[in-house]
């Protein structure tokens, strides 16, 4: 690829909803060689933090997670890393006023209204405020345009399927009914489907699926999250532990295949349209309210069920500033973190 094409498939992970840095390097894949390249190059990213976070739920399922200090140090570790992410993402997705008034607007209505569909609700109003308020300049138009080799019909396709599954699935699953496989896959497509600004934000998303329907603990789940930034690849492999907390390896494959198929269809259907979209000024100005109301998402998850969870007694807040120093000020690498806050809390417990 040359360095204008890279950069438009960038610009497109960012615009569509999902993990962005799987996003590019399932757009690789398409671009370099075609289906089965998509598919290759998302194994290939994907599949090292499938296997240690499989490997980390085993472990955990013979853990007695309420007394193990080191566990509760990962639970720490995890708010330190989304107070980070708020902080570098406020700064960069809503740097003004009337953005920051739409984040802390939306935080407000996520911590009192404590729903999925709350979310869904947050992020259509934050992208009909960005569509009519915000105009932003489109891309270069004298810029090469990004060579596709997938075909217009193919790209609407995949985004039928994309919306099929999306509104079809929670049908489906109210009609069968049953806490199964069926009802995880739906519940991580939708999760996978509706995550903008980065893996971060899937947090909340997929704690209201997992926690309050008994699949597990807000600790169990935590604790996955925190191990989750000690290992490489994207943070939507999350879904490979608690797939695996909730129905072993079978759960695994099920969880990791479901949060990022929305991830492969809104690539492989968005690219044939990326030249036109990138160019439609109304469009780019939704991207902006959405993003600046993930900000308000964000922050709300620091609170519940992050801040609520696990800081519980001044020395959990001591410990959480210090990791968070270690990440902002001193700039350490996350893995470290997470064992500096796992081996703090194994010593505080």
């Amino acid at each position: 690829m040359d360095e204008r094409s890279y950069a438009d498939l960038v610009a497109l992970a960012q615009f569509l909803p999902g993990p962005a840095s799987s996003q590019v390097g399932i757009g690789i894949g398409l671009l370099r060689a075609g289906w089965l390249g998509g598919v290759a190059a998302w194994i290939g990213f994907t599949m090292p933090s499938v296997i240690l976070l499989v490997l980390f739920a085993l472990l955990m399922q013979g853990f007695d997670v309420g007394a193990s200090g080191w566990i509760h140090g990962l639970k720490i570790v995890a708010v330190a890393i989304v107070a980070q992410a708020v902080l570098g993402m406020g700064q960069k997705l809503a740097p003004d006023r009337s953005r920051a008034t739409l984040a802390l607007l939306a935080a407000a209505i996520t911590i009192l209204w404590q729903t999925a569909a709350s979310q869904i609700l947050i992020l259509l109003a934050a992208g009909g405020v960005g569509y009519f308020m915000y105009r932003q300049p489109p891309s270069d138009e004298n810029s090469p345009l990004l060579t596709v080799s997938i075909s217009k019909r193919a790209g609407v396709i995949c985004l039928a399927l994309f919306f099929v599954l999306l509104i079809g699935l929670p049908i489906i699953r109210q009609i069968i009914g049953g806490e199964g496989l069926l009802a995880m896959f739906e519940s991580f497509y939708r999760s996978g489907s509706l995550v903008f600004g980065g893996g971060h934000v899937v947090l909340p998303l997929l704690e209201r699926e997992v926690v309050p329907t008994g699949w597990m603990s807000k600790s169990e789940f935590l604790a996955g999250y925190g191990a989750t930034q000690a290992v490489p690849g994207p943070l939507f492999t999350i879904a490979a532990y608690l797939g695996a907390m909730i129905s072993g390896v079978k759960g695994a494959l099920v969880g990791t295949a479901a949060i990022f198929l929305p991830a492969f269809l809104l690539m492989a259907g968005a690219l044939p349209f990326w030249n036109t979209l990138r160019q439609n000024k109304k469009v780019q100005g939704a991207l902006v309210g959405l993003n600046a109301a993930v900000v308000g998402i964000l922050l709300a998850a620091l609170y519940n069920p992050l801040w609520l969870t696990a800081v519980q007694k001044p020395e959990d807040f001591v410990l959480a500033i210090l990791l968070f120093g270690m990440l902002v000020y001193w700039k350490l690498p996350p893995w470290l973190v997470v064992l500096a806050g796992a081996a703090g809390g194994w010593m505080l417990f």
